[in-house]
């Protein structure tokens, strides 16, 4: 991977406006400012979790500002998106463990500016729809696919959430096939997507010490088998983006070691829709947690954030050749 200029920063002070922060998202604006969010609080898990958004405009960031706080429930995992329609959209999830999970929305048509209320994406769910983690796609045909999973104490499941109304109404995929007699222990979670000439497919997370993919020929309806892809991964998150030219960048902690350390993390670049993958480029290497990482991209650059020792949010833009 060829890179011309590389930055990072970082969204806010350490241990500032809350004492732990994780799980951060980003997108770009058309005017080219960046918003991220995250979730932040006492701790991962605590009732004073709340969502955090900032926006990097005129070459520095604004000072968080707490943008979802339902009382006395913690929240996770936020993901923002902006619809073909211009809206913004903020998922983001809530409850005391995964398996009691609701999703919630909230939106914004004025980039960011302001929000709506927040509602359940989806009446009546329990364990979580929509976007999990990572970023919703939309297809050439004007699908939009959230990537979904979702967790039990003994099992993990993967599939994606899909609308043909912008994110307004949504339907189940089939689960991803995993056969979880010989999967060592749990299974797979958190997928990132995306769609080339061959159809759509997934990046995920695994217990397996290994990161895993599947292929839809349908839209993302139905699923191929997963399979190991051969790359070491510590079951942390992952994200993958696709360029304008069908390279793929994935930013992932190499760790072959199942919940093993989540350093360092690197970004790596394949040209041949994730068949073979080039050499690393370094972002994080000392001791230290640098993970949970989101990626996109316009034109020749990519932006990234990822959690930051739980102190803050590390931000890079990177342009690449």
């Amino acid at each position: 991977m060829e890179i011309v200029s590389a930055e990072k920063e970082f969204i806010f002070e350490k241990g500032k406006p809350v004492p732990s922060c994780h799980a951060s998202t980003l997108v770009v604006l058309p005017d080219g400012d960046v918003m991220a969010a995250w979730f932040g609080g006492t701790r991962e898990g605590a009732a004073d979790v709340a969502i955090w958004t900032a926006r990097r405009s005129g070459g520095k960031w604004s000072e968080p500002r707490e943008t979802a706080n339902e009382d006395n429930v913690p929240h996770w995992n936020p993901v923002l998106f902006r619809t073909g329609l211009g809206t913004i959209q903020l998922y983001y999830k809530v409850g005391d463990r995964v398996e009691n999970w609701h999703t919630r929305i909230m939106t914004s048509k004025d980039e960011g500016l302001t929000w709506s209320e927040q509602k359940d994406l989806v009446p009546g769910d329990v364990g979580g729809r929509g976007p999990v983690r990572c970023k919703p796609i939309y297809l050439r045909d004007g699908t939009l696919l959230a990537p979904a999973s979702i967790e039990t104490d003994s099992q993990w499941d993967a599939f994606v959430d899909i609308s043909y109304d912008h994110g307004q109404t949504w339907t189940c995929s089939e689960r991803v096939p995993v056969d979880h007699h010989a999967f060592p222990p749990k299974g797979i979670i958190q997928p990132t997507l995306w769609e080339s000439r061959e159809g759509v497919h997934m990046m995920v997370r695994s217990s397996a010490s290994d990161i895993y993919r599947s292929d839809s020929v349908d839209g993302g309806r139905t699923w191929s088998p997963a399979y190991s892809v051969g790359l070491p991964n510590n079951n942390s998150g992952i994200d993958v983006v696709a360029l304008e030219d069908a390279r793929l960048v994935m930013i992932f902690n190499p760790v072959g070691l199942n919940w093993g350390p989540r350093s360092p993390l690197i970004l790596r670049m394949s040209g041949d829709n994730g068949k073979t993958w080039g050499s690393p480029f370094v972002l994080e290497k000392d001791a230290g947690e640098y993970s949970y990482p989101a990626i996109v991209s316009e034109g020749s650059c990519l932006y990234l954030s990822y959690t930051w020792k739980r102190e803050t949010i590390a931000y890079w833009k990177i342009k690449i050749g």
